[in-house]
């Protein structure tokens, strides 16, 4: 009777580490899979900062021409507000 006992308890053991193992492998790959997404959010991160320097490049050289071209119009004019009430 106490064999039998011991030899179901090694089952339950034996049993208890499958599932641990399988556990462990699970948590590896979600390790793998969370690295992968970070790199490729900081290669997005990237191409963002680039699009990002380009537009304000983009931008400095419109206000240089409009500068340029209207030298009595300043950036912080509210000329908008003017149009509108114009109409």
């Amino acid at each position: 009777m106490l064999l039998v006992a011991l030899i179901g308890l090694s089952f339950v053991l034996v049993g208890i580490v499958g599932l641990q193992f399988s556990y462990m492998f699970y948590l590896d790959r979600l390790h793998i899979e969370r690295r992968k997404h970070i790199t490729e959010l900081e290669r997005k991160c990237s191409q963002l900062s680039d699009r990002l320097e380009q537009a304000e490049k983009q931008i400095a050289e419109q206000d240089r021409l409009l500068e340029t071209a209207y030298p009595g119009l300043k950036k912080d004019d509210e000329v908008w507000a003017d149009v509108i009430e114009d109409r």
